[in-house]
This record gives structure tokens, sequence and C-alpha cells, in this order.
């Protein structure tokens, strides 16, 4: 078996008394994309930034491409590239000028310098911003800086802390599509969102932690799957919501999940499909006069809620136990901006 890009074992980080990284353990395998998911608070930003060389763990180990953070930062950091949520910038100094102090930073000298930065605002469009002072951009804008400047010495690896929070749509939809790039090129991410379904569609798989502790490892697809029991289907009458509520309480296989405005959201206790259609046959001779009855998913963000509720609340919650999901050069350093430690 390969080593892993990134590896983590047993990592805690204490602040005081407060444990913001509690035994966290995980590994990522090369050209992966992970969504690292959690509520504010839960660990997410410790444990990236400790990956990212700008912590130091309390105990436990991480690795990136075989090398400990803590014992060979500079050899991970050669390789890493970093992108945080919020990223310091200097006074007047315009786009361009940004990205040749931080390559001359890396090492980076003559036309290699001026080949690495015309690459990096090629490919995330800078080019008609080169002379823009970093302070008139926008959100989208600076973000796309961001990743220019972590791309600069063309990391193996890279780790996005809520690259997308505060974008509009249609930055949201630039910023897929070049994490998208990213991946097609075979580099390792590690990206955190609170936007659930657009990791979903960009990961291959989801890291989800709650209070410092890995709860699951794996595809959307297998969290929802181990988070629903039976069917989930939505119905629509003629006559309103009331009398299907009324059938909905007493018929067999069936519970009442959320009444609608032209009927209700039904839990059918089963997946099997034969079970299904005898639910709408039934329903259609009790007189519920159905016009539409479909299927329906539910959102990552709900299962994350319900999932995270049931942990609260102390009830049993299906998940892989933080066990991941068996699934079918650079040069020069990580330079933290003014305000990044």
């Amino acid at each position: 078996m390969s080593t892993p890009v990134i590896a983590v074992e047993d990592l805690k980080r204490h602040f005081g008394t407060i444990p913001a990284v509690d035994g966290v353990s995980f590994a990522i395998e090369a050209g992966r994309v992970v969504g690292f998911v959690g509520a504010n608070g839960a660990g997410k930003t410790s444990t990236m930034r400790i990956l990212a060389t700008l912590d130091y763990p309390s105990s436990g180990r991480a690795a990136v491409l075989g090398h400990d953070v803590v014992l060979y930062p500079g050899e991970v950091r050669r390789r890493l590239g970093w992108v945080p949520d919020s990223f310091g910038t200097y006074e007047n100094m315009t786009t361009l000028e940004y990205l040749d102090f931080h390559a001359r930073a890396l090492g980076f000298r003559g036309a290699d310098r001026i080949g690495r930065i015309h690459e990096v605002v090629e490919f995330t469009d800078l080019g008609a911003l080169s002379e823009r002072m970093i302070s008139t951009m926008s959100k989208g804008q600076g973000q796309r800086l961001c990743l220019a400047r972590a791309l600069i010495h063309d990391p193996e690896v890279l780790i996005m802390d809520e690259p997308a929070a505060g974008l509009d749509p249609r930055a949201r939809v630039d910023l897929k599509r070049l994490i998208r790039i990213l991946a097609g090129e075979g580099k390792t991410i590690l990206i955190s969102s609170h936007i659930l379904s657009e990791l979903g569609e960009m990961c291959d798989s989801l890291l989800f932690i709650d209070r410092g502790r890995i709860v699951h490892h794996g595809t959307a697809e297998s969290l929802t799957r181990a988070e629903e029991q039976g069917t989930l289907v939505a119905v629509e009458t003629a006559d309103g919501p009331a009398a299907l509520v009324q059938w909905a309480l007493t018929a067999p296989h069936v519970k009442l999940e959320e009444e609608r405005r032209q009927g209700c959201l039904l839990r059918i206790g089963s997946a099997d499909p034969a079970v299904v259609a005898t639910v709408l046959r039934r329903m259609v001779a009790d007189g519920i006069a159905v016009t539409d009855f479909h299927r329906e998913e539910r959102s990552l963000e709900e299962v994350f809620v319900d999932m995270m509720g049931r942990m609260e609340r102390g009830e049993p919650v299906s998940f892989s136990g933080g066990r991941p999901e068996k699934e079918s050069p650079g040069t020069g350093a990580v330079v933290p901006g003014p305000g990044e430690k």
C-alpha cells in the first residue's frame, strides 16, 4: 500500500484546558479532493493549521508526503500550498506586485520567477487585474489572488480553509472549476466549507469532525445512505394536506415527516420498491387525491444537522467511525502574509 499524502494519527491540540483537536486520525491518498466538514469550533482550522506547519500539536503526529510537520516543516512547506479563510495584504500594492513579492520570497529568480507568476495569473484569470490595488478587490477576486499565491511554487498538496466563504454564486462556480482542474492535475486537496452541497459536488470524500474528533470519513453517498432509513417521498394532493396528514398517522409503514402547502413529506419504512408501490396504491384506494408522488433526497446540510442533533442528544448514529473508506517538485516554502501566524 502506498504512503498516504496526508496522514494524521491521534492528533491533539489543546488551548489551556480546551481540546480544539481531540485524537483526530485520518489518511488521504494522492490525487483526492477531500471535504472537511464541521460546525464552527469543531477543530477544522486547528487541524489544517497544524498540517500547514503554522501551529504545533499538543500530541500525536501529522505528516505530509511522509514528512512530519513538526520535525521537517521546511520539507512540508516546499510541497504544500495554504489558502486560509482570510489572508493578509499590504498597503498600496497591486496584484502583480503582491505575487512578485511572494515569488521572490519563495526563492524564484529571473525568467523562472516571471514564468511562474504568468502561469498562476493566467490560471486564476487575474490578468485584467494585474495593476489593480489589492484593497479595491472584491471577495471573489481576493480569493483567486490568495489561490494564485498558494500555487506559485506548484505544490503537490493544497489545504484550503473556507475558500468559498462570502463568495457570490458566480465566484463559487469559478472556484469549483479551478479546484476540479487542480484535482485533474493530480494535486491532493483538503478543503473545508460550510456549503456542504458544493463539497458533495467537488469532493471525492468527506471528513466530518465534531468536538475535535472525526465522526465520518467516506463519500457523500455513503453518508446519506448510512443516515437514511427507509424512503422519503413527497406527496401532493388536489385537496391539500389535511386528509393526507390524517391518513399518514394511521397507515402502516408510513411516518409523517413534514406538512407542506399542497401535501406532505412522508417516510416509508422500507427502501423496497414493492413496499413503496403498495403504499401508493393504498393511499389512492383510501381516497387520497394524489397529484404528485416522488422520492425526495435529503441534502447534505439536512443530513449533517440531523446527525449532529442526534449526537448531541446521545442517540446512536450510523457512520464509519472515523476510518477512511477504501476507494477504487516545488521549491520555496509557505510564506504567510501580514497578519498570518
